[in-house]
């Protein structure tokens, strides 16, 4: 069989702004002010007082030194603050370097040093990491210090503070700045208009923080806003004001701030913030703000289908389910729809497909068809391939190789990296930049992209080459399995063994019978020489930030 013939795929081509993100959602809230641009525990800000909210921080930031080209650090969950300051900073043309606040000392330190950071804004509860964190960078660093109390109303406010908040009152502490003194301050700064500037860093995202030092991941304005109008025409459904999402993945993450924050904003959909997961919490805002759309990791939607507040639950106000930030296995992809059905949604959820390096999703399933391990057909503008691995050569219709992809999704690379980015993005062909994944997948000849496996992640084993995530497939069809995980351990005999880490569902006993069921199992779905040495009982998988299970972590147990 050939190769894909790209010039007879039909694209959608779509017209993209020269505007910066705060532009873009400035544009937004000159066409309907009075709508909610975000809602916090049942206080809602409408896009005129976004508007002010932005101009203000911005304000507060120019007098602490911020100006275009400075790398400010955002450390905040989903509260206010963090998209106020988000739009401010680029409200400034100044870059955003975001990380989670449940990063480590040593991350923080990292992440501060490698963009060269002189500002972060962080939640006091967290400052005393922060501050230690800070001690031990090479440059000067001032810490913005936000409260969420300031952002609930009563009584809310003063339960959160007495129960919670109390502890943190003496931060910050010496020249640091609380952010709400900051932006009072601000608030009567002019700032001069902003610039779009086509070659800017708008965003440093972290990639590859699973293991070792992770990558910055330098974005511009064009990748977040062709991101948003890609999705938004991908969708296939209406999403505007009157609309609203339930926004939980972390602004850290480009699922989160790519698609959660700037695609909803910038098209007038309200965000429901929420600043952590948990099902209780989750299931409970879904019964009460009942909101049209739902993006999150499986784990997240897995959750939902145990939750007992959800079991008589109408949800007839889904108009979009996505899933992404990890792989939705075919079984967990069936429970969903079953139970959105019965539960009076018309919809089924949908797949998507992308990494930190073009933003976040670059390709979805459609919303009506489904084909088994599918992750659908790739966004307006953005391109896929599949390439021999370890070439540039195209793959036949169907066959196995790298995913490749380009577009205006495509980073401008990895920070003060150029060896790493050399890997990553290459010429090929037609003169054109194209991203490696290092993601092996197939192309069928309509279009539609398979996921298989990473190529990194195998496991060799007597010289055969096993892939973690084919093991994981069939274990996660199981009825005696709730999660998974598939790791190589050293053997001098075999070079590795295959050790399976299993979370049974609940009643399934933890025993040798159940071991024996679950080999007998892969034994039909999987090569003898495949097969996993150990079985070993959890109660819980370790997880990433962002919900993947952290195979790392398991990979350097004994």
């Amino acid at each position: 069989m050939t190769a894909f013939d790209y010039s007879r795929k039909p694209h959608r081509h779509l017209v993209y702004p020269d505007l910066t993100m705060y532009q873009a959602v400035r544009r937004a809230a000159d066409e309907f002010p009075d709508e909610p641009a975000y809602e916090f525990y049942d206080r809602k800000i409408s896009f005129h007082d976004f508007m002010g909210r932005i101009e203000a921080a911005a304000g507060g930031l120019s007098l602490l030194g911020a100006a275009e080209g400075t790398r400010v650090t955002i450390c905040l969950p989903n509260i206010p603050q963090a998209v106020d300051v988000f739009y401010a900073v680029n409200r400034l043309g100044a870059t955003a370097n975001m990380i989670h606040p449940l990063s480590a000392e040593g991350e923080i330190t990292y992440c501060l040093t490698r963009a060269k950071s002189p500002l972060i804004i962080t939640v006091d509860m967290f400052y005393e990491k922060v501050r230690r964190a800070v001690l031990k960078t090479e440059h000067d660093v001032k810490i913005i210090v936000v409260r969420i109390q300031d952002e609930l109303k009563l009584p809310l406010k003063l339960l959160y503070t007495l129960r919670t908040g109390r502890p943190w009152l003496k931060y910050p502490e010496g020249t640091d700045i609380l952010y709400r003194t900051m932006v009072r301050e601000g608030s009567s700064v002019t700032l001069p208009a902003p610039r779009y500037d086509p070659d800017r860093t708008a965003v440093i995202l972290y990639s590859g923080g699973t293991t070792g030092k992770p990558k910055g991941v330098c974005l511009t304005d064009l990748n977040f806003n062709a991101c948003a109008m890609e999705a938004r025409d991908s969708i296939e459904t209406q999403f505007g004001p009157g609309l609203s999402i339930l926004a939980c993945m972390p602004m850290f993450h480009g699922f989160g701030l790519g698609i959660n924050i700037h695609t909803t904003l910038m098209h007038g959909v309200r965000c429901i913030l929420m600043p952590s997961f948990n099902a209780k919490s989750y299931a409970q805002m879904i019964l009460k703000k009942r909101p049209n759309f739902i993006a999150g990791v499986p784990t997240i939607f897995d959750a939902l289908l145990r939750s007992d507040l959800l079991k008589d639950a109408d949800l007839s106000h889904l108009l979009g389910m996505f899933c992404g930030g990890d792989t939705l296995p075919v079984e967990l992809k069936r429970r969903v729809d079953i139970f959105l059905k019965e539960h009076g949604a018309g919809i089924q959820v949908r797949e998507g497909y992308g990494l930190t390096e073009c933003v976040t999703a670059s390709c979805l399933t459609p919303k009506d068809t489904y084909r088994e391990h599918s992750i659908g057909l790739p966004f307006p503008d953005m391109v896929y391939d599949i390439v021999e691995p370890g070439t540039d050569t195209s793959a036949a219709v169907g066959g196995e190789g790298e995913i490749v992809m380009k577009g205006p999704l495509l980073m401008q690379g990895y920070l003060d990296d150029p060896e790493e980015t050399a890997v990553a993005l290459r010429r090929r062909y037609d003169g054109d930049l194209w991203l490696y994944t290092g993601d092996i997948g197939r192309m069928d000849g309509e279009g539609y992209v398979y996921f298989c496996r990473r190529i990194k992640r195998m496991i060799i084993t007597n010289g055969y080459n096993v892939y973690p995530d084919i093991l994981e497939n069939v274990l996660n069809s199981l009825p005696e399995v709730a999660a998974c995980c598939v790791t190589g351990v050293p053997d001098e005999r075999r070079g590795q063994r295959i050790r399976a880490y299993v979370v049974p569902k609940e009643g399934v006993p933890e025993n040798d019978g159940t071991r024996e069921k679950i080999l007998a199992a892969l034994s039909r779905e999987i090569a003898k020489y495949a097969l996993p040495r150990e079985i070993v009982f959890r109660k819980e998988l370790p997880r990433t930030l962002v919900g993947k299970v952290a195979y790392h972590e398991l990979e350097e147990e004994d």
